[in-house]
This record gives structure tokens, C-alpha cells and sequence, in this order.
């Protein structure tokens, strides 16, 4: 497998790569700074790359550590790996248990929502408090038209592998504010081939919408799950002009975290980092110092 060169990108992304070894295939992490732990997990189809402004900032004071899922960012893309909830639970349970950490903040977007939770409902006292930005980690019937096309068996292999689309749009529809080039090409670079985007189409196929889902099964009991953190501190830090995941998911999240600090961000996409990285930062200061963490 040809290691991703991200050389021209090095400015934007300037950490040490540390990898995991899961079932003989490289499981790519970032590992910054000292202190207490935040933990980091991203979705689809980012990488560690979408918190690089957040690594940046909060490894002055805290150890961050970033994952890339297999199938995503630096970590190895095997073709014949089992992508699925279960097992991205499973690799991120196994690098955080083999670090020996605990009181963690973790935080979570897009598919790093059931993913990251999927590890705290099995770890519960390995939680401190909780950050969520645009995310889901419970049922839904639904999702949009723009992303179902990549769950048609010959058409999404076509769309997402061969034509890049899903990667290629995100960086439009994601962001309210046009992205730099050298970003663009940051998100892009490890899913530079139809080889290296098996990852990315596997995550649109598993997305869990009934009982027919394999998945399915796993989130319902992450869901079942989430009653376990009504005691810990909770942030929400939501875009509010994500077409994706829109309002209605916040409005669970509430649901289910009455306690949670809300901070609704207006003007700001689904890629939450890019359009409103600032705020968060404040936000995500101010809510570590009120709470002790």
C-alpha cells in the first residue's frame, strides 16, 4: 500500500504520525501535547485533518489525540476489511484501551458521533465530558437523497470510487465559506485514487436505517446507551446551516443531554471546523474552565 505523501499540506498539518497495529493493518493517530485527554473522532469523509485548527489549539494545555478510522486519512485502506460500526468501535476501543487513558473529553462529529459514543456506552468511566458537533448516535428513518445514491450497489461504486463525487462535493456542501486550495487538497489527499476511497463508500453503505442493516443493531444499542452521560457536562456546538445534519438531530441531542451547554452557531455548515473554528475554540475554553476539565 502506497503511503499518502502529505508533504504539500505539512504547514496545515504539522504532527507526528504515531500508528496502532489492528489485525496487521496501520490504524493512524495524532498524539499532541500533555495534560488531560481529549480524544477526537471524525466522520466521513474527513480524517484527523478536520481538527487540525482544534489540535493545534488545545494540545497547549491538553493531550489530544486524533484517530484516523481504517479506510480514512493516513491509516491503511485494505480492500477486503470489514468496514462497519462495529469494528470502527472496536479499532478506536482498541487504540484508546492500549493508551491507558481515562477521564476523557471526547469529541465527536459527523459519523465520529456513534463511533465515539460507541466506545463511551462500553467505557463509561473512562468519560469525563462530552463535546458534539454535528453528529448523530441514534436511529433515524432517513437520510438525504444527495447520499442514498451511494448505497445503489453498481451506482454508488461508480459516483463515489470512480468519480470521487462524495469527496469532491463534501468540500463545497459541507461549508458556508469557500475553502482555501491548500485545504481543499488536504481533504482530499488520502482518498487520491479509486484504491484509497473503499473507506469512504463503505461508510454510505453502512449507514443503519432499519432492521435490514447490519449495523442497525449496534446503534440501537449506543443509543440505549446515551442515559449513561446525563451526569457528566455536555457540549453542543452545532452548525446550524448543515443540510445534513440538520436541527431536528440537535434537538435530540437536547433530548437526551437536558444538561448540555447549547451554543447554536449561525452562518456555519456541516464541516463545523472550517466555517466557525474560532467560536468553538471559545467555546470549547470556556466550557472546559466552568467545568473543571
Amino acid at each position: 500500500m502506497v503511503k499518502t505523501d502529505i508533504s504539500e499540506i505539512k504547514d496545515l498539518y504539522p504532527f507526528k504520525s504515531h500508528y496502532h497495529l489492528i489485525k496487521g493493518h496501520k490504524y493512524h493517530y495524532v498524539d499532541e501535547g500533555k495534560g488531560k485527554v481529549m480524544v477526537m473522532v471524525h466522520g466521513n469523509p474527513t480524517w484527523s485533518f478536520f481538527y487540525r485548527n482544534l489540535i493545534k489549539e488545545m494540545s497547549k494545555n491538553y493531550r489530544v489525540i486524533a484517530p484516523d478510522h481504517l479506510g480514512c486519512g493516513l491509516s491503511d485502506k485494505p480492500k477486503d476489511f470489514e468496514y462497519r460500526l462495529e469494528t470502527h468501535i472496536e479499532n478506536l476501543e482498541s487504540l484508546i484501551v492500549s493508551l491507558k487513558v481515562d477521564c476523557i473529553t471526547l469529541v465527536v462529529h459527523d459519523w465520529g458521533g456513534a463511533i465515539g459514543m460507541g466506545f463511551a456506552v462500553r467505557h463509561p468511566h473512562r468519560i469525563k465530558s462530552l463535546v458534539v458537533m454535528n453528529s448523530a448516535a441514534f436511529s433515524m428513518d432517513s437520510i438525504p437523497w444527495r447520499i442514498a445514491l451511494g448505497r445503489v450497489p453498481w451506482l454508488g461504486d461508480f459516483l463515489v470510487r470512480k468519480l470521487n463525487l462524495f469527496c469532491r462535493s463534501a468540500i463545497r456542501m459541507a461549508v458556508r465559506k469557500k475553502l482555501p486550495p491548500d485545504v481543499v487538497k488536504g481533504y482530499l489527499l488520502p482518498y487520491n485514487s479509486y484504491e484509497n476511497r473503499i473507506g469512504v463508500l463503505r461508510f454510505i453503505q453502512d449507514i443503519p436505517l432499519s432492521v435490514n442493516d447490519i449495523s442497525y443493531e449496534v446503534l440501537l444499542e449506543i443509543e440505549h446507551g446515551l442515559w449513561m452521560f446525563r451526569e457528566v457536562p455536555v457540549c453542543l456546538l452545532w452548525g446550524m446551516k448543515d443540510w445534513c445534519f440538520n436541527t431536528t438531530f440537535l434537538r435530540k441531542w437536547r433530548t437526551y443531554y437536558p444538561q448540555a451547554e447549547v451554543h447554536p452557531l449561525d452562518n456555519v455548515g456541516h464541516y463545523v471546523l472550517e466555517d466557525g473554528c474560532d467560536q468553538v475554540i471559545e467555546h470549547l475554553k470556556n466550557f472546559c474552565q466552568k467545568n473543571n476539565i
